[in-house]
């Protein structure tokens, strides 16, 4: 898919909301019929524009975790090093999140522990063992200010 209109654009601005949405209630929304906005769907999933479909979960009700926001610098940032990294950080569940960053830090990961004990292993076992690591920051979160709650239909 090539490029994206503002209908596309606005049938993602709506799946991101609630991706529960009727089809119907999304093509009403959007201006189109049923079945044109389906096609549209199925063409974003196809092109990989849409990847795939997930549940928020509120870990406060389901499970005691504490959100650890690591910044990782790297020795050396050659495309190689680049890719051993993200090769190495794409084998371990731990990491929820592994974003390339510009400015002072190379990645930015997101790890869920449920306490100090528990970061310590990830720490001892995973992130320190990471090809190419420098220097790790680690900070814990206190409460998730901006998570996103689905809108109900």
């Amino acid at each position: 898919m090539s490029s994206l209109d503002a209908i596309d654009r606005n049938i993602i601005r709506l799946l991101r909301l609630n991706a529960r949405t009727p089809n119907a209630k999304l093509a009403d929304e959007v201006g189109l019929s049923a079945s044109a906005c389906m096609r549209r769907i199925r063409i974003m999933e196809e092109s990989g524009v849409i990847r795939g479909y997930t549940a928020l979960v509120d870990t406060s009700n389901v499970e005691s975790s504490i959100a650890v926001i690591i910044n990782i610098t790297l020795e050396r940032q050659t495309e190689e090093d680049l890719d051993r990294f993200e090769a190495a950080a794409k084998r371990y569940p731990e990491i929820r999140e592994c974003f390339l960053m510009t400015g002072g830090y190379d990645y930015l990961l997101r790890v869920e522990v449920a306490n100090a004990g528990d970061f310590e292993r990830i720490h001892k076992e995973i992130l320190s063992t990471l090809p190419g690591v420098l220097r790790i920051h680690s900070s814990f979160s206190i409460r998730n200010v901006l998570a996103t709650k689905p809108k109900r239909s």
